[in-house]
């Protein structure tokens, strides 16, 4: 975890409403750079609306997001990008009918990263896509373009990457080995916030978790202690752990 204090993203008192149903309720938290933070919960806690308002998807009804001192809640998506805001899906979207290589194109030329961009080639052989860079999206499994998702999503150089889900449906070795991946950006400075039911991974790979339920913080600290409190194991490790 870098020793870097002050937060590149600060969560206050955020409100999302759908309708009549308040799916965040006053949530509020922040991340530093180079800090691995876990947003888990039982289903329908808020871990994914979380992800949707601060990467822009959604604009939130009440509260801020602030992100490098600037306050970005209800900025578009493709903006909070050029700002270094990423994210992944819980469904991978890649263009289905551009090659492998394509699409990591398309979004290092529209992410106008800041600096020297992050090169294609390089980032094919990191996430294992190296082979299949020729070959059409809508031909990877469904693994293969988790990494694709992901490689889109690092072509655009974030110094904020949020991912949703991405270890869901890989298998052991895969796991571990993109928890290395995910920790070694965060070496690098990157904050990450990951959105898992996977506790196992998320106890390997973040420096704090929140723990969230009915769309409001319960919990704080490390994933090990919020095993202990009473209310967490109430509302979260009886209940289902998806998002």
């Amino acid at each position: 975890m870098s020793l870097e204090t002050t937060p590149i993203l600060d969560v206050n008192r955020l409100v999302k409403r759908f309708g009549g149903f308040t799916a965040l309720d006053g949530l509020s938290f922040h991340v530093v750079p180079g800090e691995i933070l876990g947003l888990v919960g039982p289903n329908g806690s808020g871990k994914t609306t979380a992800i949707n308002v601060i990467s822009g998807l959604y604009s939130p009804d009440g509260g801020g997001v602030i992100f490098e001192g600037r306050a970005v809640g209800g900025v578009a998506s493709h903006r909070l990008v050029h700002r270094g805001i990423n994210r992944t899906f819980q469904v991978p979207k890649p263009f289905m009918s551009l090659s492998v290589r394509e699409n990591v194109e398309v979004a290092l030329a529209y992410g106008r990263a800041d600096g020297v961009p992050p090169a294609i080639d390089a980032l094919l052989e990191e996430y294992r896509l190296a082979d299949v860079a020729k070959r059409p999206a809508a031909d990877l499994n469904s693994a293969q373009q988790k990494m694709l998702d992901l490689t889109r999503a690092l072509a655009t150089a974030p110094r904020l990457l949020l991912l949703d889900e991405l270890a869901a449906g890989l298998n052991p070795a895969e796991l571990d080995w993109i928890a290395d991946r995910i920790k070694a950006l965060a070496a690098k400075g990157m904050a990450i916030i990951v959105v898992e039911h996977l506790m196992g991974f998320i106890e390997h790979i973040t420096d704090r978790v929140i723990v969230m339920n009915a769309g409001k913080e319960i919990f704080e600290g490390k994933l090990a202690a919020a095993v202990k409190e009473p209310q967490v194991i109430e509302v979260f490790l009886g209940g289902e752990h998806a998002a």
